[in-house]
């Protein structure tokens, strides 16, 4: 990409995550490109749909969450890293309002420009799970699809204005119940 093309789409990417952590993953488009000083077909020609701008934002983060699942492995004990790694997931899910309703269609769906990150983050999750599984630390009738609905559930709390006071007690009662020596 030149160098002012690149230019360009990091400006419209800082410009959506700004607009998307303001108003939702709802946000419009048409929004977006008049606060980032383009037409909507600059916006298009960048992120061809609403499903490219949210995986260009969100690629980023789950690449994190990914890699930070990799160090906590080898460097926490695995109840510590599972704990960690859902606090980090939660929190990701609270920078766009919304975003959990499409990181879970997106893993079903294989054509969605989101599906290979969700699918990529929930493994990771699910391997800090069966380490901790395998170390006598998690309960073992749970698997990585329960884990991602127990974040996604979390995530929801974040929306709900009135819950949010709740949101850190409710992530510890959750967490108690997942580890098997809370």
């Amino acid at each position: 990409m030149r160098a002012d093309a690149r230019k360009n789409h990091d400006h419209l990417l800082a410009v959506a995550g700004a607009v998307i952590t303001e108003q939702g993953v709802d946000a419009s488009l048409r929004d977006i490109a008049r606060k980032a000083g383009v037409g909507l077909a600059t916006l298009l020609r960048h992120f061809p749909t609403r499903e490219a701008l949210l995986d260009a934002l969100l690629r980023t983060r789950f690449d994190e969450l990914t890699a930070m699942a990799g160090e906590l492995e080898t460097s926490s004990s695995p109840e510590d890293a599972l704990v960690a790694w859902l606090r980090d997931c939660v929190a990701c899910t609270h920078e766009y309002r919304g975003v959990v309703a499409l990181m879970t269609a997106a893993l079903e769906d294989s054509e969605s420009a989101l599906h290979a990150s969700c699918v990529t983050m929930r493994a990771a999750g699910t391997r800090l799970l069966a380490r901790a599984q395998d170390a006598g630390a998690a309960r073992t009738d749970l698997d990585g699809t329960d884990l991602f609905a127990l974040v996604a559930a979390l995530a929801w709390l974040g929306d709900q204005p009135a819950l949010t006071p709740r949101a850190d007690h409710l992530f510890e009662v959750v967490t108690s119940a997942i580890l098997t020596r809370a």
